[in-house]
């Protein structure tokens, strides 16, 4: 599972949400669904203004988690 750690880095450089989507031009909905993982997918150009405008590579904003997978009941 892919997890967003947008809000870590916002944190790390002051930032709100809202300062991003001025920033950015990325409308605030969207930084939101980011922040949330609600987020579906994330075209690329979104990915590079974000880490553009906060000056980070794409793995300080996404990580990926190893889901445990429930064994079936014998």
């Amino acid at each position: 599972m892919i997890k967003s750690r947008v809000k870590v880095m916002l944190a790390k450089r002051e930032m709100t949400q809202k300062q991003l989507a001025e920033v950015t031009g990325i409308r605030p909905p969207t930084i939101s669904a980011i922040c949330t993982g609600a987020a579906k997918h994330i075209p690329l150009d979104v990915m590079d203004k974000i880490c553009e405008a906060l000056d980070c590579q794409p793995s300080d904003l996404w990580e990926y988690q190893k889901v445990k997978k429930e064994s079936p009941d014998v």
